[in-house]
């Protein structure tokens, strides 16, 4: 089997073509380098809050790296992927899965509205490169809990 480069893995994410992880792994994705400085935080809602739902707007931060689309390498730069109610993945060395607990923001978004149930939600920011794979070493934020009201 040949291994893809990454031009041919970044047009496949930026057509949406879908290429399974598995397949992925295999290549041997080398993931981008990050500043020692760089940290992914989340600007609000604040670690602890109660906030009134179901929108909640969520608020995200970045330092010591630039915001880029998804499918354009830059030094340095990179888009964010918000984990609602989950954990990191297992292997970092993939490209994030878009799921309904991982959410892609791949147009350089730096704020979403989520619709949450009333309870309590984690939030946890993760900075993925041009094909949406965690730098390296990894830029996240902390993860944080919320409690959504009616």
């Amino acid at each position: 089997m040949s291994r893809l480069t990454t031009s041919q893995i970044a047009l496949a994410a930026l057509l949406g073509l879908g290429l399974p992880l598995a397949a992925l792994q295999a290549q041997g994705i080398e993931r981008s380098v990050s500043p020692a400085n760089a940290s992914a935080y989340v600007v609000s809602p604040a670690n602890g809050a109660t906030v009134k739902g179901p929108a909640v707007t969520v608020v995200f931060g970045l330092k010591g790296m630039g915001i880029a689309p998804a499918g354009l390498k830059f030094d340095n730069a990179g888009h964010h992927h918000l984990l609602v109610d989950t954990d990191l993945p297992a292997d970092l060395g993939v490209p994030m899965p878009a799921t309904d607990k991982v959410l892609h923001f791949g147009k350089g978004q730096t704020e979403t509205t989520l619709q949450l149930k009333p309870g309590k939600h984690t939030l946890q920011l993760v900075l993925g490169d041009h094909i949406h794979v965690p730098f390296n070493p990894l830029v996240a934020s902390e993860k944080i809990t919320i409690t959504v009201t009616e």
